[in-house]
């Protein structure tokens, strides 16, 4: 409950002043010393018990009516939200080199983990999962359901398709996903570690083809620089591990960004993917407006019946209880 008026429930201080007005006046009144033989006390009747309720009942009359004046409401808030949601597209890299031992456990799995909490943050908005290495699929359709995203995500796996890098497919297959998209922004974030050596699209053509259709590509090429282990089978067919020389075209990957006004990062190791993706998170911004209404219930109609009722009871204690004569 809130008051309109609150300022007028500073006149409550006065109950407080007239109550010790009231005991102060009453102990000053004069009294009859009269003379007995007895020495017991005249009993005590109602009239004694109640001779001060009058007062009470005015004063608690009083407050009843200051509460009114003060305008008592109960508010009632209803929001309308309206959110202009962004239709994003992950396009992942699931080559044979995604199992690279530079990132923690490997690139694949610290890109799903990584992508996942990304996911998480994004709420009101679509997203899909397109995977990529010689060829290139949809694994997961756009959709507002984040843990459906985040369960496709999870279940990406290297070598379940021919393996290679096919840039070219793995963008065109995620601008097909937003193609019919009537999201007001679209935006496809493009993970890589290699050099595009497969497909049938050109990496260039399809970043020509997303800057027609107003699609943002952000582009991530994840591996440190230098060599880094790639797990690999001996000549007894035995797992190992050897060093390799990590090749990332970030020319390319700089080109793509530039041409549909993205940009191009570069991550070495898990901490870097996942500022990387932060900072995406924060440049992608989803449009929220929040519309309040604010409804007043008014109570003051039934502070003045309290306060009508208690005049009422004075009166009767005072004139009929009591039986006073006015």
């Amino acid at each position: 409950m809130n008051f309109l008026n609150s300022e007028l429930l500073w006149c409550a201080v006065i109950i407080p002043l007239v109550a010790a007005y009231y005991i102060y006046v009453g102990r000053r009144e004069p009294s009859l010393t009269v003379s007995t033989l007895g020495t017991r006390r005249p009993p005590r009747t109602l009239r004694y018990w109640l001779r001060h309720l009058p007062v009470v009942l005015r004063l608690m009359a009083l407050g009843a009516l200051i509460v009114a004046l003060a305008r008592p409401v109960n508010e009632h808030v209803s929001r309308d939200v309206t959110c202009e949601g962004i239709d994003i597209v992950l396009s992942m890299d699931i080559s044979g080199s995604m199992l690279a031992r530079d990132f923690q456990p490997d690139r694949l799995t610290a890109a799903k983990q990584i992508a996942s909490e990304f996911v998480a943050d994004r709420t009101g908005d679509r997203l899909s999962v397109v995977a990529f290495a010689g060829e290139a699929y949809t694994q997961c359709p756009l959709t507002s359901d984040q843990a459906t995203v985040q369960t496709m995500l999870s279940r990406l796996r290297s070598g379940v398709i021919d393996d290679g890098t096919a840039i070219g497919n793995g963008l065109g297959t995620a601008i097909n996903r937003l193609r019919e998209s009537g999201a007001k922004s679209k935006v496809v974030i493009l993970l890589t570690d290699g050099v595009n050596n497969r497909g049938q699209i050109s990496p260039h053509m399809a970043a020509e083809i997303a800057a027609e259709l107003g699609i943002k590509v952000y582009t991530i090429g994840v591996g440190r620089r230098g060599t880094a282990p790639y797990p690999a089978q001996d000549i007894f067919g035995n797992m190992t591990t050897v060093m390799a020389e990590v090749e990332i075209d970030e020319e390319l990957l700089r080109d793509i960004a530039s041409t549909t006004g993205g940009e191009y990062f570069r991550a070495e190791n898990n901490n870097a993917l996942a500022e990387i993706y932060d900072q995406i998170n924060t440049l992608e911004k989803s449009e929220v407006q929040v519309t309040e209404y604010t409804l007043y219930e008014e109570l003051f109609l039934g502070w003045l019946l309290v306060a009508f009722a208690l005049l009422v009871a004075e009166f009767l204690v005072r004139y009929v209880v009591l039986n006073r004569i006015p």
